[in-house]
């Protein structure tokens, strides 16, 4: 999947969950990536911005931090 075209998904995602209440938009998006994405999805993502790819909601992008930072399930 193109780096552009996950760039998109995750704007949806984080768009949602921007709209609900609540502080913790950040936590959610970053379960919900954790939970729904493949690793390599998530992998792809990661090298887009460090490539200085642009167009990230910056609270999916906070949410890959918190994910990077966050012990794997299982």
């Amino acid at each position: 999947m193109s780096p552009e075209k996950l760039v998109y998904m995750a704007n949806q995602i984080a768009t949602f969950f921007n709209s609900q209440p609540g502080d913790d938009q950040v936590a959610r998006i970053a379960a919900h990536l954790g939970d729904f994405w493949e690793p390599r999805m998530i992998d792809t993502l990661r090298a887009h911005l460090a490539a200085g790819g642009t167009g990230l909601d910056p609270r999916a992008e906070a949410a890959l931090d918190l994910l990077a930072r966050t012990p794997a399930k299982g």
